[in-house]
């Protein structure tokens, strides 16, 4: 609608449809008409286009972290990558196809916010990689060994306690003995051992994988 002169600037509101506006004034009283000068021109700037954001998962707390990168990309445009909504290292620039942003060994859920610094649109790229820190298992105390005389049945070797969901491998050396032993959430053994060397034991969470050797 037509928005009476105020004797100062007015405003027509915001504009959402691409163009050349130009105002015309009509004095209410005689009906005389006049276009004012000049025009402003209203351009829609496109968003960057939007692509998929890869990698994410869960990796064994003390490891090198999970990959996280842009399915693709375009040149001219800027990918910052964010973690729960803080930018993570400095943008990349588009390159015309995926993007790399390396390890990342922060927990949480990570995002790409994509500028255009000519036109200054942003657009965030769909999806999001989650990355997980899994714990490692519970270090408990080996139990047992000691001597016995040749020929012996040799001496038990054991766990104080033990997990459950966490398969334990007793070792001698860099070599498995027997198979591994589910945990319980109570103490462990192995049986006798008729070896003189060091015997250890390796806890492996069945779930994820994550392994480490007892005390």
């Amino acid at each position: 609608s037509p928005v009476p002169g105020t004797g100062s600037t007015i405003t027509f509101g915001l504009q959402t449809a691409a163009g050349s506006y130009t105002a015309v004034a009509v004095n209410a009283t005689t009906g005389c008409v006049r276009n004012m000068s000049g025009s402003a021109l209203v351009v829609i700037n496109p968003l960057p286009t939007s692509y998929a954001v890869t990698g994410g998962g869960g990796y064994c707390a003390g490891g090198t972290g999970v990959s996280v990168g842009l399915g693709n990309s375009n040149p001219g445009i800027s990918y910052q990558l964010m973690n729960s909504g803080g930018p993570v290292g400095s943008p990349i620039a588009g390159t015309g196809s995926a993007l790399s942003y390396g390890s990342m060994t922060t927990a949480g859920t990570y995002t790409i916010l994509a500028t255009n610094p000519t036109t200054g649109c942003q657009n965030t790229m769909s999806g999001s990689a989650v990355v997980n820190i899994n714990p490692l298992p519970t270090p408990y105390t080996v139990t047992g060994g000691g001597n016995y005389c040749l020929g012996g049945s040799g001496v038990p070797v054991g766990l104080f306690t033990t997990t459950v969901g966490v398969n334990y491998q007793l070792y001698r050396g860099a070599t498995a003995v027997g198979a591994a032993v589910p945990g319980t959430g109570s103490e462990s053994s192995s049986g006798a051992q008729a070896m003189s060397v060091d015997h250890a034991v390796r806890g492996t969470i069945t779930k994820t994988g994550c392994t480490s050797n007892m005390l």
